[in-house]
């Protein structure tokens, strides 16, 4: 469970230093979500839990 935790607050870090270093740059990344089509988006979705999945599965093994 701690590790949970963890990975939620690493995530948390990784967005607010996306709107702490540069604003618009988040803003502009949003923007371009919505200008992306709905199937895109969820296929870059599955890709990043399938990566992600990955991931944890070699280093913790």
């Amino acid at each position: 469970m701690t590790d949970l935790i963890v990975a939620f607050g690493l995530v948390l870090v990784i967005e607010g230093l996306v709107w702490a270093l540069s604003p618009h740059l988040g803003r502009r990344m949003l923007q371009m979500a919505v200008e992306t089509p709905e199937k895109s988006l969820q296929i870059a979705g599955w890709t990043a839990v399938a990566i992600g999945v990955g991931l944890v599965w070699l280093i913790r093994g």
